[in-house]
């Protein structure tokens, strides 16, 4: 009998295709894969520790794991990813029944390690800042297949001061352009419809490589893959975007009329001491060039409330932007003091009570623009991919090109004609409801 692995992913996308790549590797080996506790042999964690938040899951979905380990039948304990990367020796040292760490880009490691796991050996290999290593043609793809995230790029540059991500992740490494491209065909020839584009920034792609900016030109060739219907871009950095990508978005069909932009917050004070880039009025000429070359763009974009010494007036004025901007999609987190991060030891830490309160009325004000916003929906026809269908109905969720997978609104959908996972079909809004739209289809070609 095989063993049997239990995987558990946490984190962002950009963890859950390292998540991936790992199944893959796995599944070579023939080993089995299950979603019971009590019958895996193995349990892997792919950990995070991005925030607070993120860490505490981790830590206690280890130690949960850890019970399995003393009491059912699990022979291995493996954690991998951010967590592991960052606090390694604790992880050994302090909880006992993990048998190996694996650092962040050491994923191709993963079957070594279980190997040596099962033979009791300790293993630890940590960050590696070499090339990155594609593995997509054994990628075992958790999304259903009709979509795929595909990272473009490891690490960061950028530094702000309040993520821990070049630490655990290291400094940015591109793909090669032609290893990006035999993967999202790969991917296409299996049924991938939508590719989504992830990195910690994916603006800068290949200047480490090629000395400029070749997402543009990575774009115009994915593009060109037949069978692949929609291209998604996320983490765009508002200062590396360029007329060049602009115009790529507009004229290229494939390409979604949506971009990630993450601002973080617009008074410059408070930019600043983030170690942001860019400021307010940046901002907003940004976000209008993008509104006028791409009058249908779908911007997303996050905040971060509570940052040290964040005045009340300044929150008021992250609020007045808000409402002034009206974001068609936007996420709000308090601001978390990382371990080690610069902005850990500043002066003028604000409660995590105020940090909160500042978030909650941040969503509250943009529950209200995402209502205006699907009113302005209502009557237009749009592309919809359909998700799945709800159960005892002749109805279907679905998402337009204004919403990323998990992050972003549904749309649903009446039909009597019976339709699956992936499908495409014309759309005609009819009602809003917050952060979603009901419609009907209109045709079926």
């Amino acid at each position: 009998m095989q063993n049997k692995i239990l995987f558990i992913s946490l984190g962002c996308d950009k963890n859950l295709v390292d998540s991936e790549e790992m199944l893959g590797l796995l599944r070579q080996e023939n080993f089995e894969f299950t979603d019971d506790e009590t019958e895996a042999d193995v349990i892997i964690v792919n950990s995070c520790c991005f925030i607070g938040d993120a860490k505490e899951e981790s830590i206690n979905t280890i130690l949960q794991m850890a019970e399995y380990k003393k009491t059912g039948k699990c022979k291995a304990l493996i954690v991998t990813g951010c967590l592991a990367q960052r606090y390694k020796k604790e992880i050994l040292d302090e909880i006992q029944e993990v048998d190996a760490v694996l650092g962040t880009s050491s994923y191709d490691k993963i079957v070594e390690a279980v190997k040596n796991a099962f033979e009791g050996q300790k293993y630890e290999q940590y960050l590696s800042l070499e090339r990155l290593v594609v593995e997509e043609e054994n990628r075992v793809l958790t999304t259903g297949g009709h979509f795929a995230y595909l990272k473009i790029a490891e690490g960061c540059n950028k530094r702000c001061t309040y993520c821990i991500i070049p630490t655990v992740r290291g400094n940015y490494r591109s793909v090669k352009m032609e290893e990006v491209l035999a993967a999202a065909k790969n991917l296409v020839e299996k049924g991938t419809k939508e590719i989504i584009l992830v990195a910690q920034e994916t603006t800068v792609y290949g200047m480490d490589i090629y000395g400029k900016k070749m997402l543009p030109e990575l774009l115009k060739e994915l593009c060109k893959i037949s069978g692949l219907v929609w291209i998604r871009l996320l983490y765009c950095y508002p200062e590396e975007i360029t007329d060049e990508l602009i115009e790529v978005i507009r004229d290229e069909k494939k390409i979604c009329h949506y971009i990630d932009m993450p601002i973080q917050h617009c008074n410059d004070r408070i930019l600043k001491l983030m170690g942001r880039k860019t400021n307010k009025a940046q901002i907003k000429e940004m976000v209008a060039k993008l509104r006028q070359n791409i009058p249908d763009i779908a911007i997303r974009t996050t905040l971060i409330t509570g940052f040290p010494t964040e005045t009340e007036d300044e929150f008021k004025e992250l609020v007045e932007f808000v409402d002034e901007m009206g974001f068609e999609r936007l996420g709000a987190f308090p601001y978390s003091p990382e371990e080690g991060t610069p902005a850990e030891a500043m002066e003028g830490q604000i409660s995590d009570e105020v940090r909160e309160s500042r978030r909650d009325e941040i969503m509250e004000l943009q529950q209200e623009v995402a209502i205006d916003n699907g009113l302005d929906q209502i009557g237009k026809e749009l592309l919809v991919m359909i998700e799945g269908k709800i159960v005892d109905e002749n109805a279907y969720v679905g998402r337009t090109y204004m919403d990323a997978p998990n992050v972003d609104g549904n749309i649903f959908v009446t039909s009597d004609v019976e339709l699956i996972t992936g499908d495409f079909v014309k759309v005609k809004v009819t009602q809003s409801r917050e952060y979603d739209l009901i419609g009907e289809i209109i045709n079926n070609d």
